[in-house]
């Protein structure tokens, strides 16, 4: 019976662990995805985006403009480059633990936004295998099925936290007064 209950106990003492997985399992899977993804859209320096940029984010009106960017607006270009930065600034946060929920948060938000664009802006919509569909045999949908795991690793961040090892930890600590 004692081992009943100590098995019961295991999840509790465990649990510190599971923001250490989440960001593991992240940055495993997830961080070079969206650095790479980043990669293709830097142009010219920080502040000028590839011409890819503008035809992964806005794919429909880049093609009704001819794929000439500079018949885009501002709010098209502030919306390449804050995509752009997100993609290398939320993941390195996420990483190295450091505003892990509001990080996760807005990668939360990213992911939706990308999920959107890919849907309505790319067509996937029309595709039911890129699109996916849940409690169906085929775990392999890239938008639906990839996606709500992608969601769900980010959800323990926002809920658990960065966890002991974790750049949130150690501020914490340091203001608390407590020593590294």
């Amino acid at each position: 019976m004692t081992r009943l209950f100590a098995l019961y106990a295991l999840p509790n003492r465990a649990d510190p662990l599971l923001p250490l997985v989440a960001r593991f399992l992240f940055a495993a899977v997830l961080l070079p995805y969206f650095w790479a993804s980043g990669l293709t859209k830097i142009g010219s320096g920080l502040f000028s985006p590839s011409l890819g940029a503008y035809a992964q984010i806005f794919p429909r009106q880049m093609e009704a403009v001819g794929y000439d960017a500079s018949q885009l607006g501002a709010f098209q270009t502030l919306v390449v480059l804050a995509g752009t930065w997100a993609e290398f600034i939320l993941p390195a946060l996420i990483f190295l633990g450091l505003v892990t929920r509001l990080a996760a948060l807005g990668m939360i938000g990213f992911i939706f936004v990308q999920s959107l664009t890919d849907l309505f802006g790319h067509g996937a919509i029309d595709h039911p295998g890129t699109l996916g569909a849940w409690f169906d045999k085929a775990p392999d949908g890239l938008i639906l099925d990839q996606r709500a795991l992608w969601v769900f690793i980010l959800l323990t961040l926002v809920i658990k936290g960065g966890g002991l090892l974790s750049a949130d930890s150690i501020v914490i600590r340091r203001l608390s007064g407590q020593s590294a």
